[in-house]
């Protein structure tokens, strides 16, 4: 029983590694890895934005090794999950009030059929062959391309769509593409 009892406290409440050192790996990680999301995962991510997935991802990393022992203190994996939650905000925030960085923080929709006609090299861009494209478009209740007037792929993975007018059927609510 005095086993138990006998548990160094001041280890677990102090800093083991320099809190600067672990902002700075906190940092450039997440800011890395935003880049690189916001690079390749566009289509991917579902309905999930691509910094909600990585904080997810990033924060469940870092308190697993504030909890489990990588770090022996909690205030150095506390000290890096607020790192990746300040960035998550600050990029958001940046984004919201700086237009120029919205850009780069939220894609614009990428236009992949304008008025009937497949824009192939958007297309390519995003890796979505004809056959994707249909079934995407029929999941919206598009049977022909002609009743499209703009369909995108916003930044979230969602296709939506915009049909001509005239063509008063309603789409359904923007559905996430699938899994491959």
């Amino acid at each position: 029983m005095t086993e138990w009892l006998a548990f160094d406290w001041r280890s677990l409440f102090s800093f083991e590694v320099s809190p600067i050192e672990i902002l700075l790996r906190g940092s450039v990680m997440y800011l890395s890895l935003f880049a690189l999301l916001r690079a390749v995962l566009k289509r991917e991510t579902g309905s999930t934005d691509i910094s909600d997935l990585l904080v997810v991802v990033l924060i469940a990393d870092a308190a697993q090794n504030g909890m489990a022992g990588q770090y022996r203190s909690l205030p150095d994996g506390l000290l890096l999950v607020g790192t990746i939650l300040f960035w998550s905000h600050a990029l958001n925030w940046l984004g919201y009030h700086f237009p120029a960085l919205q850009q780069w923080v939220h894609a614009a929709p990428l236009p992949l059929v304008r008025d009937g006609e497949m824009l192939r090299r958007n297309m390519r861009h995003e890796l979505i062959t004809a056959d994707e494209l249909h079934s995407l478009l029929r999941q919206q209740g598009v049977e022909d391309l002609a009743q499209v007037k703009v369909a995108s792929m916003e930044s979230n993975g969602v296709l939506s769509v915009i049909r001509r007018e005239g063509d008063d059927e309603p789409s359904s609510h923007p559905r996430r593409r699938g899994p491959r």
